[in-house]
């Protein structure tokens, strides 16, 4: 689901752009338990998203 996310904000020629558009829209539509469950995800190592959306995940994290 963060990758289909991802791949909306990635037209966005803007980089900074678009991670905040990634990281609003987690932020406003996800329940803290999903919020929660990747920000996990991504100090682990994860590896399947996209730039884009580990970059806002670790901004969420902060």
């Amino acid at each position: 689901m963060a990758n289909n996310i991802g791949a909306f904000f990635k037209s966005e020629p803007d980089r900074e752009l678009a991670v905040k558009g990634v990281e609003q829209h987690i932020r406003n539509f996800w329940e803290p338990r999903m919020r929660k469950a990747i920000v996990e995800y991504v100090q682990q190592g994860g590896t399947e998203l996209m730039d884009i959306v580990s970059e806002a995940v670790l901004h969420i994290a902060k």
